[in-house]
Protein backbone atom coordinates (compact mmCIF):
# COMPACT_ATOMS: atom_id res chain seq x y z
CA UNK A 1 0.00 0.00 0.00
CA UNK A 2 1.42 3.45 -1.00
CA UNK A 3 1.26 5.98 1.31
CA UNK A 4 -0.82 9.22 0.60
CA UNK A 5 -1.34 12.82 1.37
CA UNK A 6 -4.25 11.09 4.49
CA UNK A 7 -1.18 8.76 6.47
CA UNK A 8 -2.83 8.84 10.02
CA UNK A 9 -4.00 5.75 11.43
CA UNK A 10 -7.64 5.69 12.58
CA UNK A 11 -6.20 5.72 16.48
CA UNK A 12 -3.62 8.66 16.13
CA UNK A 13 -5.97 10.38 13.94
CA UNK A 14 -7.81 11.16 17.18
CA UNK A 15 -4.73 12.79 18.97
CA UNK A 16 -4.01 16.21 18.26
CA UNK A 17 -0.40 17.97 17.12
CA UNK A 18 1.69 18.20 20.49
CA UNK A 19 1.67 21.63 21.41
CA UNK A 20 5.13 21.53 22.75
CA UNK A 21 6.40 20.35 19.61
CA UNK A 22 5.63 23.85 18.33
CA UNK A 23 7.90 25.78 20.84
CA UNK A 24 10.87 23.10 20.56
CA UNK A 25 11.15 23.42 17.19
CA UNK A 26 12.00 26.89 17.51
CA UNK A 27 14.22 26.20 20.31
CA UNK A 28 16.55 23.78 17.87
CA UNK A 29 16.66 26.07 15.34
CA UNK A 30 17.41 28.94 17.73
CA UNK A 31 20.22 26.79 18.96
CA UNK A 32 21.59 25.47 15.80
CA UNK A 33 21.50 29.46 14.85
CA UNK A 34 24.44 29.99 18.20
CA UNK A 35 21.70 31.01 20.58
CA UNK A 36 21.65 30.34 24.09
CA UNK A 37 18.64 28.88 25.55
CA UNK A 38 17.61 28.87 29.20
CA UNK A 39 15.42 25.45 29.07
CA UNK A 40 12.50 25.66 31.25
CA UNK A 41 10.28 23.97 29.22
CA UNK A 42 9.92 20.00 29.73
CA UNK A 43 10.22 19.02 32.80
CA UNK A 44 13.33 16.73 32.33
CA UNK A 45 15.11 16.85 35.54
CA UNK A 46 19.35 17.33 35.03
CA UNK A 47 20.76 16.20 38.77
CA UNK A 48 22.51 13.23 38.42
CA UNK A 49 21.45 10.12 40.52
CA UNK A 50 23.54 9.39 44.06
CA UNK A 51 26.82 8.36 42.81
CA UNK A 52 26.40 4.78 45.08
CA UNK A 53 23.42 3.66 42.89
CA UNK A 54 24.77 4.39 39.40
CA UNK A 55 28.30 2.31 40.79
CA UNK A 56 25.69 -0.64 41.67
CA UNK A 57 24.33 -0.22 38.07
CA UNK A 58 27.98 -0.38 36.84
CA UNK A 59 28.91 -3.28 38.63
CA UNK A 60 26.39 -5.49 38.13
CA UNK A 61 26.33 -5.16 34.31
CA UNK A 62 29.81 -5.67 34.32
CA UNK A 63 27.94 -9.05 35.07
CA UNK A 64 27.63 -12.50 32.23
CA UNK A 65 24.26 -13.29 33.65
CA UNK A 66 22.22 -10.25 33.67
CA UNK A 67 21.99 -9.15 29.59
CA UNK A 68 19.08 -11.78 28.93
CA UNK A 69 15.46 -10.86 29.08
CA UNK A 70 14.55 -9.74 33.06
CA UNK A 71 11.18 -9.97 35.32
CA UNK A 72 8.07 -8.30 33.69
CA UNK A 73 6.94 -7.83 36.34
CA UNK A 74 9.98 -7.01 38.33
CA UNK A 75 12.19 -9.07 40.28
CA UNK A 76 11.02 -9.87 43.56
CA UNK A 77 13.58 -8.19 45.59
CA UNK A 78 12.77 -4.78 43.96
CA UNK A 79 9.07 -5.37 44.27
CA UNK A 80 9.84 -6.24 48.65
CA UNK A 81 12.06 -3.22 48.26
CA UNK A 82 9.05 -0.36 46.95
CA UNK A 83 6.90 -2.28 50.00
CA UNK A 84 9.39 -1.88 52.15
CA UNK A 85 9.92 1.67 51.36
CA UNK A 86 5.95 2.57 51.24
CA UNK A 87 5.69 0.92 54.76
CA UNK A 88 8.76 3.79 55.94
CA UNK A 89 7.69 6.50 54.10
CA UNK A 90 3.60 5.92 54.65
CA UNK A 91 3.10 4.02 56.86
CA UNK A 92 1.21 1.55 53.91
CA UNK A 93 1.50 -2.15 54.09
CA UNK A 94 1.85 -3.94 50.62
CA UNK A 95 2.33 -7.40 49.39
CA UNK A 96 4.86 -7.39 47.07
CA UNK A 97 3.53 -10.22 45.26
CA UNK A 98 -0.27 -9.31 44.61
CA UNK A 99 0.07 -5.67 45.31
CA UNK A 100 2.78 -4.32 43.27
CA UNK A 101 4.28 -4.51 40.18
CA UNK A 102 7.51 -2.46 37.92
CA UNK A 103 6.81 -0.77 35.34
CA UNK A 104 8.72 0.98 32.67
CA UNK A 105 8.48 4.80 34.07
CA UNK A 106 5.01 5.74 35.43
CA UNK A 107 3.99 7.32 31.50
CA UNK A 108 4.07 3.73 30.46
CA UNK A 109 2.49 2.07 33.42
CA UNK A 110 -0.42 4.33 33.55
CA UNK A 111 -0.98 3.60 29.63
CA UNK A 112 -0.98 -0.15 29.89
CA UNK A 113 -3.32 0.06 33.04
CA UNK A 114 -5.46 2.18 31.02
CA UNK A 115 -5.34 -0.48 27.94
CA UNK A 116 -6.31 -3.07 30.37
CA UNK A 117 -9.38 -1.68 31.92
CA UNK A 118 -11.37 0.31 29.20
CA UNK A 119 -12.94 -0.86 26.41
CA UNK A 120 -15.38 1.61 23.75
CA UNK A 121 -17.80 3.41 25.81
CA UNK A 122 -15.93 3.47 28.45
CA UNK A 123 -15.26 7.01 30.11
CA UNK A 124 -12.19 8.13 32.55
CA UNK A 125 -12.50 11.09 34.59
CA UNK A 126 -9.61 13.59 34.20
CA UNK A 127 -8.74 17.12 36.00
CA UNK A 128 -8.38 19.49 33.60
CA UNK A 129 -5.26 21.22 33.07
CA UNK A 130 -3.66 17.85 33.26
CA UNK A 131 -0.49 16.15 32.23
CA UNK A 132 -1.34 14.98 28.11
CA UNK A 133 -1.31 11.42 28.57
CA UNK A 134 -3.57 11.25 31.54
CA UNK A 135 -5.73 12.65 29.07
CA UNK A 136 -4.85 10.71 25.85
CA UNK A 137 -4.44 7.21 27.04
CA UNK A 138 -7.88 6.14 27.26
CA UNK A 139 -9.10 8.01 23.82
CA UNK A 140 -5.94 6.24 22.89
CA UNK A 141 -7.54 2.69 24.29
CA UNK A 142 -11.08 3.46 22.53
CA UNK A 143 -12.98 5.23 25.40
CA UNK A 144 -12.85 8.93 26.16
CA UNK A 145 -12.23 11.45 29.19
CA UNK A 146 -14.44 13.89 31.10
CA UNK A 147 -12.41 17.11 32.10
CA UNK A 148 -12.70 18.34 35.32
CA UNK A 149 -11.73 22.09 35.92
CA UNK A 150 -8.80 22.50 37.96
CA UNK A 151 -10.07 26.25 40.25
CA UNK A 152 -7.29 27.80 42.37
CA UNK A 153 -9.88 28.96 45.00
CA UNK A 154 -11.38 26.21 47.17
CA UNK A 155 -10.19 23.61 45.01
CA UNK A 156 -10.51 20.48 47.33
CA UNK A 157 -14.25 20.71 47.72
CA UNK A 158 -14.87 22.41 44.21
CA UNK A 159 -13.03 19.38 42.82
CA UNK A 160 -15.11 17.05 44.86
CA UNK A 161 -18.24 18.39 44.00
CA UNK A 162 -17.59 18.57 40.73
CA UNK A 163 -16.54 14.57 40.46
CA UNK A 164 -19.60 13.69 42.45
CA UNK A 165 -21.56 15.64 39.46
CA UNK A 166 -20.27 14.55 36.85
CA UNK A 167 -20.75 10.77 38.41
CA UNK A 168 -23.98 10.95 39.12
CA UNK A 169 -24.92 12.91 36.15
CA UNK A 170 -23.51 10.22 34.03
CA UNK A 171 -25.34 7.81 31.38
CA UNK A 172 -23.07 4.89 31.71
CA UNK A 173 -20.58 5.48 35.23
CA UNK A 174 -17.33 6.31 34.43
CA UNK A 175 -15.00 3.67 34.85
CA UNK A 176 -12.22 5.51 36.53
CA UNK A 177 -10.86 9.13 37.86
CA UNK A 178 -7.55 10.07 37.52
CA UNK A 179 -5.27 12.52 40.00
CA UNK A 180 -1.93 13.63 40.33
CA UNK A 181 -1.11 15.75 43.61
CA UNK A 182 1.22 17.45 43.83
CA UNK A 183 -0.16 18.57 39.95
CA UNK A 184 1.22 19.00 36.81
CA UNK A 185 0.94 21.82 35.59
CA UNK A 186 -0.95 23.68 38.01
CA UNK A 187 1.25 21.78 41.04
CA UNK A 188 -2.00 22.36 43.21
CA UNK A 189 -1.12 20.24 46.20
CA UNK A 190 -4.01 18.22 48.53
CA UNK A 191 -4.14 17.23 51.98
CA UNK A 192 -5.14 13.50 53.30
CA UNK A 193 -9.05 14.61 54.18
CA UNK A 194 -9.15 15.33 50.10
CA UNK A 195 -7.80 11.38 49.53
CA UNK A 196 -10.33 10.28 52.46
CA UNK A 197 -13.04 11.96 50.76
CA UNK A 198 -12.15 10.82 47.52
CA UNK A 199 -11.89 7.33 48.45
CA UNK A 200 -15.41 7.60 50.14
CA UNK A 201 -16.76 8.44 47.40
CA UNK A 202 -15.02 6.36 45.08
CA UNK A 203 -15.93 3.42 47.11
CA UNK A 204 -19.85 4.45 46.66
CA UNK A 205 -19.66 5.06 43.80
CA UNK A 206 -18.01 1.62 43.09
CA UNK A 207 -15.40 3.68 40.38
CA UNK A 208 -11.67 3.33 40.30
CA UNK A 209 -9.01 5.65 41.36
CA UNK A 210 -5.89 6.34 39.93
CA UNK A 211 -3.25 8.35 41.62
CA UNK A 212 -0.40 9.38 39.53
CA UNK A 213 2.23 10.41 42.42
CA UNK A 214 5.29 11.46 39.95
CA UNK A 215 6.16 14.39 42.19
CA UNK A 216 5.72 12.66 45.47
CA UNK A 217 9.39 13.12 46.86
CA UNK A 218 9.31 17.06 45.91
CA UNK A 219 6.91 19.16 48.94
CA UNK A 220 8.55 21.98 50.12
CA UNK A 221 8.43 24.42 52.97
CA UNK A 222 8.01 21.34 54.99
CA UNK A 223 4.63 20.07 53.20
CA UNK A 224 5.14 16.07 52.97
CA UNK A 225 2.53 14.80 49.82
CA UNK A 226 0.77 12.36 51.14
CA UNK A 227 -0.26 9.13 49.64
CA UNK A 228 -3.64 7.53 48.52
CA UNK A 229 -2.87 4.31 49.61
CA UNK A 230 -2.82 5.67 53.73
CA UNK A 231 -6.48 5.89 53.80
CA UNK A 232 -8.71 2.84 55.01
CA UNK A 233 -9.96 1.26 52.66
CA UNK A 234 -8.29 2.55 49.70
CA UNK A 235 -6.75 -0.77 48.04
CA UNK A 236 -10.25 -1.53 47.44
CA UNK A 237 -10.45 0.97 44.60
CA UNK A 238 -7.48 2.66 44.15
CA UNK A 239 -3.68 2.31 42.63
CA UNK A 240 -1.42 4.43 42.88
CA UNK A 241 2.09 5.03 40.83
CA UNK A 242 5.41 5.48 42.21
CA UNK A 243 8.46 6.87 39.68
CA UNK A 244 12.03 6.89 40.72
CA UNK A 245 12.85 9.94 38.03
CA UNK A 246 12.37 12.95 39.85
CA UNK A 247 13.10 12.45 43.71
CA UNK A 248 15.78 9.55 42.85
CA UNK A 249 16.84 11.18 39.66
CA UNK A 250 16.44 8.47 37.42
CA UNK A 251 14.16 9.74 34.54
CA UNK A 252 15.64 8.16 32.08
CA UNK A 253 16.35 4.83 34.36
CA UNK A 254 12.38 4.08 33.78
CA UNK A 255 11.21 3.05 36.65
CA UNK A 256 8.43 3.03 38.31
CA UNK A 257 5.70 1.11 40.24
CA UNK A 258 1.99 0.55 40.49
CA UNK A 259 0.74 -0.16 43.78
CA UNK A 260 -2.40 -1.05 45.65
CA UNK A 261 -5.37 -2.96 44.17
CA UNK A 262 -5.14 -6.18 43.63
CA UNK A 263 -7.11 -6.82 40.60
CA UNK A 264 -5.90 -3.71 38.92
CA UNK A 265 -2.39 -4.75 38.88
CA UNK A 266 -3.29 -8.33 38.10
CA UNK A 267 -5.05 -7.14 35.02
CA UNK A 268 -2.45 -4.78 33.92
CA UNK A 269 0.62 -7.87 35.06
CA UNK A 270 -1.38 -10.21 32.53
CA UNK A 271 -1.60 -7.58 29.77
CA UNK A 272 2.52 -6.88 30.24
CA UNK A 273 3.21 -10.79 30.10
CA UNK A 274 2.39 -9.85 26.41
CA UNK A 275 3.71 -6.65 25.51
CA UNK A 276 7.32 -6.46 27.43
CA UNK A 277 10.08 -8.34 29.48
CA UNK A 278 11.11 -5.82 31.59
CA UNK A 279 13.50 -3.25 32.79
CA UNK A 280 17.03 -4.35 32.24
CA UNK A 281 18.28 -6.01 35.01
CA UNK A 282 21.22 -3.91 36.19
CA UNK A 283 18.66 -0.81 36.32
CA UNK A 284 16.03 -2.93 38.39
CA UNK A 285 19.09 -3.91 41.15
CA UNK A 286 20.74 -0.51 41.25
CA UNK A 287 17.07 0.60 41.95
CA UNK A 288 16.83 -1.43 45.14
CA UNK A 289 19.80 -0.14 46.09
CA UNK A 290 18.07 3.34 45.72
CA UNK A 291 15.02 2.56 47.91
CA UNK A 292 17.11 0.59 50.35
CA UNK A 293 19.35 4.20 50.85
CA UNK A 294 18.68 6.88 53.23
CA UNK A 295 16.24 9.04 52.37
CA UNK A 296 18.19 11.71 52.52
CA UNK A 297 19.70 11.27 49.23
CA UNK A 298 15.95 12.46 47.82
CA UNK A 299 16.02 15.05 50.46
CA UNK A 300 19.01 17.04 48.86
CA UNK A 301 17.18 16.99 45.39
CA UNK A 302 14.50 18.41 46.95
CA UNK A 303 16.55 20.95 48.64
CA UNK A 304 17.88 21.86 45.28
CA UNK A 305 14.36 22.01 43.70
CA UNK A 306 13.16 24.51 46.54
CA UNK A 307 16.07 26.83 46.36
CA UNK A 308 15.50 27.24 42.70
CA UNK A 309 11.60 27.70 42.98
CA UNK A 310 12.31 30.35 45.49
CA UNK A 311 15.09 31.69 42.36
CA UNK A 312 12.75 31.92 39.96
CA UNK A 313 10.02 33.17 41.57
CA UNK A 314 11.26 35.99 44.03
CA UNK A 315 13.10 36.88 40.57
CA UNK A 316 9.59 37.12 38.57
CA UNK A 317 8.22 39.08 41.56
CA UNK A 318 11.34 41.72 41.39
CA UNK A 319 10.67 42.13 37.74
CA UNK A 320 6.74 42.94 38.35
CA UNK A 321 5.31 39.38 37.75
CA UNK A 322 3.61 37.77 40.72
CA UNK A 323 3.05 34.32 40.83
CA UNK A 324 2.28 31.47 43.01
CA UNK A 325 5.21 30.09 45.31
CA UNK A 326 4.31 26.55 44.87
CA UNK A 327 3.91 24.03 47.45
CA UNK A 328 5.24 21.07 45.58
CA UNK A 329 6.02 19.42 42.41
CA UNK A 330 9.31 20.66 40.05
CA UNK A 331 7.15 23.36 38.33
CA UNK A 332 5.89 27.50 38.64
CA UNK A 333 2.83 27.47 36.87
CA UNK A 334 2.74 31.37 35.74
CA UNK A 335 -0.50 33.38 35.02
CA UNK A 336 0.50 35.52 31.96
CA UNK A 337 -0.46 39.14 33.24
CA UNK A 338 -3.32 41.07 31.45
CA UNK A 339 -0.85 43.79 29.96
CA UNK A 340 0.95 40.68 27.91
CA UNK A 341 -2.13 40.67 25.72
CA UNK A 342 -1.16 37.49 24.22
CA UNK A 343 -2.31 33.57 24.68
CA UNK A 344 0.00 31.42 25.58
CA UNK A 345 1.48 29.66 23.23
CA UNK A 346 2.03 33.21 21.34
CA UNK A 347 3.57 34.58 24.77
CA UNK A 348 5.66 31.02 25.05
CA UNK A 349 7.25 31.49 21.38
CA UNK A 350 7.71 35.59 22.73
CA UNK A 351 9.67 34.37 25.60
CA UNK A 352 11.58 32.24 23.32
CA UNK A 353 12.47 34.62 20.49
CA UNK A 354 12.56 37.66 23.21
CA UNK A 355 14.15 36.68 26.84
CA UNK A 356 15.99 33.29 24.96
CA UNK A 357 14.12 31.52 27.80
CA UNK A 358 12.04 28.52 27.39
CA UNK A 359 8.67 27.83 28.81
CA UNK A 360 5.23 25.23 28.44
CA UNK A 361 2.19 26.77 27.16
CA UNK A 362 -0.95 26.29 28.94
CA UNK A 363 -2.71 25.55 26.69
CA UNK A 364 -0.74 22.36 25.82
CA UNK A 365 -2.15 20.36 28.75
CA UNK A 366 -5.63 21.21 28.39
CA UNK A 367 -8.14 24.31 27.19
CA UNK A 368 -8.16 25.18 31.15
CA UNK A 369 -4.16 25.62 30.81
CA UNK A 370 -4.73 28.97 28.73
CA UNK A 371 -3.49 32.06 30.15
CA UNK A 372 -0.77 30.46 31.58
CA UNK A 373 2.80 29.29 31.35
CA UNK A 374 5.14 26.22 33.24
CA UNK A 375 8.18 26.39 34.29
CA UNK A 376 10.36 23.39 34.93
CA UNK A 377 12.84 24.32 37.72
CA UNK A 378 15.67 22.34 35.54
CA UNK A 379 18.28 24.13 35.31
CA UNK A 380 20.40 25.30 38.04
CA UNK A 381 20.47 29.11 40.08
CA UNK A 382 22.82 30.68 38.01
CA UNK A 383 20.77 29.84 34.79
CA UNK A 384 17.41 30.73 36.54
CA UNK A 385 18.52 33.90 37.25
CA UNK A 386 19.94 34.63 33.83
CA UNK A 387 16.46 33.53 32.45
CA UNK A 388 14.92 36.14 34.80
CA UNK A 389 17.30 38.68 33.48
CA UNK A 390 16.11 37.85 30.10
CA UNK A 391 12.34 37.73 30.35
CA UNK A 392 12.86 41.41 32.30
CA UNK A 393 14.75 42.72 28.95
CA UNK A 394 11.77 41.20 27.06
CA UNK A 395 9.07 42.87 29.24
CA UNK A 396 11.01 46.40 28.85
CA UNK A 397 10.97 45.70 25.01
CA UNK A 398 7.20 45.08 24.94
CA UNK A 399 6.27 48.22 27.01
CA UNK A 400 8.09 50.49 24.71
CA UNK A 401 5.51 52.74 22.53
CA UNK A 402 5.69 51.34 18.90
Amino acid sequence: MRPSDDWMFPRVKKLPKYVFALVNELKYQMRRAGEDIVDLGMGNPDLPPAPHIVDKLCEVAKRDNVHGYSASRGIPRLRKAICDFYERRYGVKLDPDTEAILTIGAKEGYSHLILAMIEPGDTVVVPNPTYPIHYYAPIIAGGDAISVPIQEENFEENFLKSLHDIIRSSFRKPKAVVVSFPHNPTTQCVSIEFFKELVNLALKEEVFVIHDFAYADLGFDGYEPPSILQVEGAKKIAVELYSMSKGFSMAGWRVAFVLGNEIMIKNLAHLKSYLDYGVFTPIQVASIIALESPYEIVQKNRDVYQKRRDVLVEGLRRIGWEVKKPKGSMFVWAKIPEWIGMNSLDFAMFLLKEAKVAVSPGIGFGEYGEGYVRFALVENEHRIRQAVRGIKRAFEKLRQPV
